[in-house]
């Protein structure tokens, strides 16, 4: 049997010094992403090709951001760039399956699914910490997971005409997990415009090249959804997103998450007459709880402020 010196400690897997704004950029970021699903919607190229777009026209003014905040390429180490990379790679798999998604399923089910996020990456949280959740964290998380199980409820019915973009959704929630895991590594010594800008680039080339080889419209006539998607999800929403990242713990972002579906839904109802039923606004009730209590214990959670990430 395994022994241990010493009992086993409930421990906050919190990031030490998060900035008094970090989590009211993340609820921002989560809103803005949550219009997304809507752009893509309304975009008339084809859905790869509008994440093509939307990381394309994003990246240079990112870079442009990083430079004039004095950020420069050579001092990235090799570790870092292949971190870039995967975080790359797995952003445009993410991409690609959740647009596809999107066209095949109602907005809040691609959005809830597509943030599938919201259990894996808290659990990734408390393995990495090897830590037990605390009382409150059990809680919040358990109210944020009945939650979602209500937001999809829906999706249980399996309806044929939403099963295969469900599953594309969900696939790119997995994605999105690990793109999560290697860009929080990244914001342990970087700062968000250059963080996002490098993993951002890295996604370009593969997108394309999917949606090439799928026959989508590259070309957009109406570029308004286009740029909308690319502004307020890509360089807002992402930045915001990724600046959280870098300041608050997994569980925090995680259930944060599950604002995404619930924005959507609301769009999806008053556009597209996608209506929300009883068990839809009880779940969002309980995710409104979850992120109070995860909030209310987060001042407990710090360490005095350590240095900002460079």
């Amino acid at each position: 049997m395994h022994q241990s010196d010493a009992p086993r400690k409930t421990v906050v897997p919190q990031r030490h010094g998060a900035h008094p704004l970090a989590f009211a950029a993340l609820i921002a970021a989560n809103v803005m992403l949550a219009f997304g699903s809507w752009f893509v919607r309304m975009a008339d190229t084809g859905p790869v090709a509008s994440a093509f777009w939307r990381i394309a026209l994003a990246t240079p003014i990112l870079l442009a951001i990083a430079v004039a905040g004095g950020w420069r390429p050579v001092r990235v180490g090799r570790t870092m760039w292949l971190l870039f990379a995967l975080a790359g790679l797995c952003f445009a798999a993410d991409l690609g399956s959740w647009h596809i998604g999107i066209l095949k399923t109602t907005l809040a089910n691609a959005t809830l699914f597509g943030n599938s996020a919201i259990l894996f990456f808290p659990v990734y949280g408390f393995l990495a910490m090897r830590a037990w959740p605390s009382r409150t964290q059990g809680i919040a998380l358990a109210l944020a997971a009945v939650g979602a199980a209500l937001l999809m409820g829906r999706s249980y019915q399996l309806d044929p005409r939403h099963l295969v973009g469900d599953m594309l959704c969900l696939l790119a929630g997995l994605l999105y997990t690990f793109y999560f895991i290697f860009m929080a590594r990244i914001r342990e010594t970087m700062a968000p415009f250059p963080a996002l800008a490098m993993a951002t680039g890295g996604s370009i080339v593969p997108l394309l090249a999917l949606a090439l080889l799928m026959g989508d419209r590259i070309w957009p006539h109406d570029w308004t959804p286009i740029l909308a998607l690319v502004l307020v999800s890509q360089v807002i929403g992402q930045t915001l997103l990724i600046y959280a990242l870098g300041q608050l713990s997994p569980l925090v972002v995680g259930i944060a998450l599950l604002v995404q579906p619930v924005v959507a839904g609301a769009v999806g109802w008053i556009v597209y007459d996608e209506r929300l039923g009883l068990a839809d606004l009880v779940g969002a009730v309980l995710v409104a709880v979850a992120l109070v209590l995860v909030r209310e214990r987060e001042p407990a959670m710090l360490a005095p402020a350590d240095t900002e990430p460079r």
